[in-house]
């Protein structure tokens, strides 16, 4: 049994929100994380383990953690949720095929059917969009739209006058060994940047985006919608203080070779 009622206390919401709500509140209380990859933990999808880490623990994950705590929320709540799986797009060479690495959901409700994803870690969606191409969709200053390329469905935001690809799925669920192969591949690969790398993120109400991350260089970056997002180089000794003042992620340190590690026992 979900335990609905813990997860609504952990995303701060009651009585009977609906689709929207829930996805926004989500959004704005479980931080985006690679910490257990980057710390070389496999990512375990049992829902009790998934519960354990992001509602009893108050711990962040990313896509596949994220958002199967979504649909089982949602399922409890009487939705019919289809996971799908995505490659990203978004910085990805012109003709290079990346896995299919991300996870999203088609959530059917009375109302119709809507295309939900609470984790990507690059800016995802606030709320729930409707299925499918259906014109501009705005969400606290941001911009999506889905357009059709080929057998896939493509999620772009705008950046000025240009629209950028973020990710691409054929519309078509997936069964749970999919996920757990790609979930796999992504939390344990040598060459998963999840693995190689490290990178905490999340996103206000307002559209205030924060992201941590050394994929490139350590860096700490604060983007409000409509402005040119502040960039800020971090010294690796602070990472410990930024993931709980920034991201609500304490009782972590560094080790020996400056990656981040448990301040305790596991």
């Amino acid at each position: 049994m979900f335990d609905l009622e813990a997860y609504f206390e952990r995303i701060g919401v009651s009585g009977q929100p609906d689709v929207a709500e829930i996805h926004r509140a989500h959004v704005a209380a479980i931080p985006f994380e690679n910490l257990d990859p980057h710390r070389g933990l496999p990512v375990s999808l049992e829902p009790d383990a998934l519960f354990d880490k992001l509602v009893t623990r108050r711990r962040g994950g990313y896509c596949f953690e994220h958002n199967l705590l979504l649909s089982a929320a949602l399922q409890e709540l009487g939705a019919r949720v289809e996971p799908m799986l995505a490659r990203v797009r978004l910085g990805a060479a012109a003709g290079d095929i990346r896995p299919r690495s991300h996870l999203v959901l088609r959530v059917h409700t009375e109302a119709g059917s809507y295309q939900a994803d609470v984790g990507f870690g690059a800016g995802t969606l606030l709320e729930p969009i409707p299925f499918g191409p259906s014109g501009i969709h705005e969400q606290a200053g941001w911009r999506f739209r889905v357009i059709e390329d080929g057998k896939e469905l493509v999620l772009q935001t705008q950046d000025g006058e240009i629209w950028r690809d973020l990710y691409g799925f054929v519309p078509e669920p997936v069964p749970r060994v999919d996920i757990e192969t790609s979930n796999w591949f992504t939390s344990t690969h040598p060459r998963s940047p999840f693995v190689t790398g490290l990178i905490a993120s999340f996103q206000e109400t307002d559209g205030t985006r924060v992201l941590l991350s050394d994929w490139d260089e350590l860096t700490l970056t604060e983007h409000a919608p409509g402005t040119a997002p502040a960039i800020a180089p971090i010294d690796r000794d602070a990472i410990p203080d930024l993931l709980d003042s920034s991201f609500g992620l304490p009782g972590f340190t560094l080790d020996t070779d400056g990656r981040v590690a448990s301040a305790a026992p596991d």
